[in-house]
């Protein structure tokens, strides 16, 4: 059983197209998401799309690696699960819905347990602000690319 489940939503402005171009585009993650400093495609799918996906976290006391598989429904929904790695388990979806406008709805779930000790005064505020965090960056990042016309 996961011992952190959270979901955030936002609007975000940028059609649903252009959500799924940024979310797919997992080498630029270390230049806008957070906590990632590298991210390897290790596999993809006839398609191209990213399957097998490994990242490396700077979670302060210790660089955390993991691999995750990813399930593609374009243009709305991504789902994922931990394949192997420094954490007992993740799994989790992204969902996009057209807001019109240009706009788009982006809903993260995701359920992570970590499988070692963090005291609670670091783990606390990570575990409050995880998700939220990510999809604000992730938010930022689609709405730079809007922006600029990429």
């Amino acid at each position: 059983m996961a011992e952190v489940q959270q979901s955030y939503s936002t609007i975000i402005e940028a059609p649903v197209a252009l959500c799924y171009e940024a979310i797919a585009d997992f080498e630029s993650y270390p230049s806008w998401a957070g906590p990632v400093t590298k991210t390897v495609v290790l596999a993809r799918n006839d398609d191209g799309a990213p399957r097998d996906v490994e990242f490396f976290l700077d979670m302060k006391l210790k660089i955390v690696r993991y691999v995750l598989a990813y399930e593609w429904t374009p243009p709305g929904k991504l789902t994922w699960q931990l394949v192997e790695g420094d954490l007992a388990g993740v799994d989790g979806h992204y969902s996009f819905e057209p807001e019109g406008n240009d706009q788009t709805q982006a809903t993260c779930s995701q359920a992570v347990s970590l499988g070692f000790w963090v005291p609670s005064i670091i783990r606390g505020p990570i575990e409050q602000n995880a998700v939220r965090q990510s999809v604000l960056e992730f938010k930022a990042e689609v709405e730079r690319r809007a922006n600029a016309g990429v």
